[in-house]
């Protein structure tokens, strides 16, 4: 297909409100598609540039079914989701597997009624067996230890789920599905604050409030690993599986493994602030957890771009900035709502 064809293509990004989603439909329409989003509610941060923006809930067929109507392509990124302190609690297991996995059953059957011609399904580094990731120096997240299954969340359990529906619906129906696992991917325009932000933001945010000297909060001992990869690195890797004549299921995410406390540490030294680390019980989720990119490397030819402190910098002064926005807004309470 020509450029020029494939241009005249109708894009549908299902969570275009959302955070990684947004920063798609900011690509996209800059590349020149036209775009239609989904979502529970606009961006929170910014107005969206997409060609038409539709509020519902992907959880109603009837909403999937009108607003895949017309569409070629599909980038499926909605999802019941959030940080340690949403999924690793166990309170919220039943909610984020109904949800979520009765739009992805919503959005297929209604793909294949459409023939949809493409569709990107976003699943997780959640999928990968929790005893591959007990040490924190030597986790093992390569696409082919997927299996025998065991992930260490239930919304671990419904990515996988979900990734091997994807990939029935490919084999049964001929709909051409591309797969990826997204690592821990953190940037500006992302949930900073109120319980669902993940590690790099809820750093960002503690450092951000706290004064020099005073103790910022850790979970765990601190020890655990991860790597985190910039959100402008994803939505990259993301175009390219998509136009690209590979299914996967492919890792995306970064090599640079760090401890949460070196994590910390590293924010502390953009922000220029000398604080002390207070490690407190908490949900952790794995030990450890890594990309192995040796399959993108050699199936899509992609590297991040960023390091991790180029993402960390940009990340933390927009961070800064909305806790600046909101002492003002809150200066007469002693802490910020939750």
């Amino acid at each position: 297909m020509s450029k020029e064809n494939d241009l005249n293509n109708k894009i549908l990004v299902c969570g275009g409100g959302g955070f990684i989603g947004g920063h798609l439909v900011k690509r996209l329409k800059s590349e020149g598609y036209w775009v239609r989003v989904c979502d529970l509610k606009e961006h929170e941060f910014s107005k969206s540039p997409a060609d038409e923006f539709i509020v519902g809930d992907l959880t109603d067929r009837l909403i999937c079914n009108r607003v895949v109507d017309g569409i070629d392509q599909i980038y499926q990124l909605a999802a019941d989701m959030g940080g340690a302190g949403y999924i690793f609690t166990g309170d919220h297991d039943a909610v984020v597997m109904h949800n979520s996995v009765t739009i992805n059953l919503n959005i297929l059957e209604a793909s294949r009624l459409a023939n949809v011609k493409k569709i990107f399904y976003s699943s997780s580094a959640c999928i990968y067996p929790e005893y591959n990731q007990m040490d924190p120096n030597n986790p093992k997240c390569s696409e082919e230890s997927a299996y025998p299954a065991a992930p260490d969340s239930e919304y671990g359990w419904e990515k996988l789920f979900s990734e091997r529906l994807y990939l029935a619906y490919h084999r049964n129906y001929g709909l051409d599905v591309k797969i990826a696992r997204f690592h821990n991917i953190f940037g500006e325009e992302g949930t900073w604050i109120g319980g669902r932000e993940k590690a790099p933001a809820a750093i960002c945010r503690k450092v951000a409030e706290l004064k020099y000297g005073e103790k910022i909060d850790i979970w765990g001992d601190g020890k655990q690993t991860r790597s985190f990869l910039y959100v402008d690195d994803c939505v990259d890797c993301v175009r390219i599986l998509m136009d690209s004549d590979f299914s996967g299921p492919v890792n995306i995410g970064s090599e640079e493994m760090i401890s949460i406390n070196n994590l910390a540490l590293m924010i502390m030294n953009i922000a220029e602030k000398d604080l002390e680390i207070n490690n407190i019980p908490g949900p952790i989720g794995v030990r450890g957890r890594n990309s192995d990119n040796t399959l993108v490397n050699a199936a899509l030819h992609w590297k991040p771009k960023y390091s991790l402190m180029e993402g960390l910098e940009k990340t933390y002064f927009w961070i800064l900035d909305q806790v600046i926005s909101y002492t003002d807004q809150y200066r007469d309470k002693s802490v910020l709502p939750n």
